[in-house]
């Protein structure tokens, strides 16, 4: 039986500042280099490091042992407000007179989209 994915609700983008709040990389703060929306989880920078054997190849023709990110929970993640510096949740509000939503911070009320 195929596992089927379910789609996560992210509240993480690329580009955002998050810390890992579970697991050994936990204390670990870094920016979101990818997202994978479909599976729930995301590529940060600097955090879940793994080492890859390559094989030699025309691009790189030495090969050898690599260093890369790995993918990790977005449950596992916490966005870091950039004004307050602090873990935080974040609510959707409507920029006035406007059709658009933004992610607000719950602590401080900062705008973390900017429009």
């Amino acid at each position: 039986m195929e596992k089927q994915e379910e789609r996560v609700s992210v509240v993480i983008k690329k580009g955002d500042v998050v810390e890992v709040v579970r697991g050994r990389n936990r204390g670990k703060r870094g920016k979101v280099l990818r997202v994978f929306p479909g599976k729930g989880e995301a590529v940060v920078e600097g955090v879940n490091m793994v080492k890859k054997h390559a094989r030699p190849t025309q691009d790189n023709p030495q090969g050898g042992i690599m260093t890369r990110e790995n993918p990790i929970k977005i449950s596992n993640l916490r966005l870091v407000c950039s004004r307050c510096n602090q873990l935080t949740k974040i609510r959707r509000a409507k920029v006035a007179e406007s059709h658009f939503r933004v992610r607000v911070c719950k602590k401080c009320g900062e705008i973390i989209d900017k429009v």
